[in-house]
C-alpha cells in the first residue's frame, strides 16, 4: 500500500443520513432521525411521485374530477418534468424520465408537444418516439423531428471523427503495399517477413521484401451491411446503427447497406443522407424472422471476400432456424466476414437466445454485445481480418466464441 496515498473523503454523519432518508422515501423522519425541508423536500416529492406510484401517490393517479383519459394527470407530468430538471442533473433525468416510461407506461409524456419540450433527449427518448410514431398527433409529430434531430446530430458529432478515422485507416492498412516508400513502410510485416534474412554478425535484418501500408484508392474497397433487428428490445441499438450506418455511407471507399427487420424486411440504404428520416422509417416492435432477413442481405452481396455482414439482434428467431444457419454457413463458406452483435448500446449484457448464438459460433460467426464506443474500433478489426474473438477479449467483451476462420 501506498503510505502517501491521501486518504478517502469523509462524509459528514448528517449528510449520510440526509442522503439514506431521500433513498428511503416515506412520511417524515422515516426512520432516520431526519427530517425534510427545503429544497430536499421538493426533491423528496418528485423522487415519490415515481417511485411511490405503486401506493397510489404518484404520477398515475389522475384528479378525481377526472372523467376518463389522462387530461387530469397531464399538468401534474410537466409540472413533475420541470422539477426534475430543477433538482437533477441531465444524466439523471434521463433515468427517471426512462424509468416513468417503463414504470408508469406515461405515454403522455411524448404525446403533447409541451410536455415534449421539456423531456431531456437521449437514446431512450428516441426510441420511445419512434416506437410511438404512428400514434402520434400530427401537432406533435414536428416537435418529436426536432428533439430526434437534437440526439442524432449530437450523435454524429460524437461517433462521426472516430468512425472515419478508424475505417479509413483500417482500409489503407488493409492494402498491401510491395513498393513503399519510407513513409508507407509496415516495419512490423516486414520485420516478420524477412526473418529468415537475419544476419548475426551485423546484428541486423535484410529487409529483401519490403511491405507497406496501401495507398489510397478511390475505389469501393469494402461492402458493409448492417442488418438490424426492430424488434421492441433492440430499441436503443436500432438507433445507434443508424447513425453508425449513416457515417459509414458517407465514407467513399465503403458501399453501406442498412436493412432492418421483423416478420418483414425494409431496406432503408436510400435514406442513409438523412438519419432522422431513417429512423422515422423504422417501425418497432413486432416478430422477427431472421432468416428472411439474412436471406434478403446475402442477395445484396457482390463480392464476398470483402464483405462484412453485420447482424443486430438478440438472435431470437422466429423464422425457420435450420434455413438461417444453413444460409450461415454458406455466407463464411463463401468468404463474407459475418458477425452478430447481440446489442450496440450503452446497457450492459443483453437478453439473447444463448443456444443459437452458439450455433452460428461453431459455424465462424462470433456473438457479443458492442458499445457505441468501440464500435469504430471494430469495424477497422474486421476490415483488416483480424480475429474478432481476440478482438472481444482485448476488450474484454463477452463472446460466443466458434472456430475463427480469419
Amino acid at each position: 500500500m501506498n503510505s502517501n496515498a491521501a486518504p478517502a473523503p469523509t462524509i459528514d454523519p448528517q449528510e449520510q443520513l440526509r442522503r439514506w432518508r431521500l433513498i428511503l422515501g416515506g412520511e417524515g423522519a422515516d426512520g432516520t432521525g431526519l427530517a425534510l425541508s427545503g429544497a430536499d423536500l421538493e426533491m423528496d416529492r418528485v423522487l415519490g411521485e415515481l417511485y411511490d406510484a405503486e401506493e397510489g401517490k404518484g404520477l398515475q393517479s389522475r384528479n378525481r374530477s377526472s372523467k376518463g383519459g389522462t387530461e387530469g394527470s397531464r399538468p401534474r407530468v410537466a409540472r413533475w418534468l420541470g422539477d426534475i430538471r430543477k433538482y437533477f442533473p441531465s444524466t439523471v433525468v434521463r433515468v427517471m424520465q426512462k424509468d416513468a416510461l417503463d414504470r408508469l407506461k406515461l405515454q403522455e409524456m411524448l404525446t403533447e408537444p409541451e410536455m415534449l419540450e421539456a423531456v431531456e433527449p437521449d437514446v431512450h427518448l428516441v426510441a420511445n418516439l419512434i416506437a410511438l410514431n404512428s400514434i402520434l398527433p400530427a401537432k406533435t409529430k414536428e416537435t418529436a423531428r426536432l428533439v430526434v434531430r437534437r440526439v442524432v446530430d449530437e450523435l454524429i458529432r460524437k461517433l462521426e471523427e472516430p468512425i472515419r478515422s478508424a475505417v479509413s485507416g483500417a482500409l489503407n492498412r488493409a492494402e498491401r503495399n510491395l513498393r513503399p516508400r519510407i513513409a508507407e513502410m509496415d516495419w512490423p510485416r516486414t520485420i516478420q517477413a524477412n526473418l529468415k534474412h537475419w544476419q548475426p554478425e551485423h546484428q541486423t535484418i535484410v529487409p529483401e521484401k519490403r511491405i507497406g501500408f496501401g495507398r489510397k484508392k478511390q475505389r469501393t474497397q469494402r461492402q458493409i451491411i448492417l442488418c438490424i433487428d426492430q424488434s421492441g428490445s433492440m430499441a436503443a441499438s436500432v438507433v445507434y446503427s443508424s447513425i453508425c450506418g449513416a457515417v459509414l455511407a458517407s465514407l467513399p471507399s465503403v458501399k453501406t447497406h442498412l436493412v432492418v427487420f421483423d416478420t418483414s424486411v425494409v431496406d432503408l440504404t436510400d435514406q442513409l443522407d438523412d438519419p432522422v428520416e431513417l429512423l422515422f422509417g423504422t417501425q418497432l416492435g413486432g416478430g422477427t424472422d431472421i432468416n428472411r432477413a439474412v436471406g434478403y442481405c446475402q442477395s445484396l452481396i457482390t463480392d464476398p471476400a470483402n464483405t462484412i455482414l453485420v447482424l443486430i439482434s438478440d438472435l431470437i428467431e422466429g423464422g425457420v432456424e435450420q434455413n438461417l444457419l444453413r444460409r450461415t454457413s454458406d455466407l463464411v463458406e463463401s468468404g463474407v466476414q459475418f458477425l452478430a452483435l447481440l446489442a450496440l448500446s450503452d446497457e450492459g449484457s443483453p437478453c439473447y437466445d444463448h443456444e443459437l448464438a452458439a450455433k452460428m459460433g461453431a459455424l465462424g460467426v462470433p456473438s457479443f454485445a458492442c458499445t457505441p464506443d468501440l464500435f469504430p474500433d471494430l469495424m477497422a478489426s474486421a476490415i483488416k481480418r483480424e480475429d474478432i474473438n481476440s478482438w472481444a477479449a482485448k476488450h474484454e467483451v463477452v463472446t460466443t466464441r466458434g472456430d475463427s476462420r480469419r
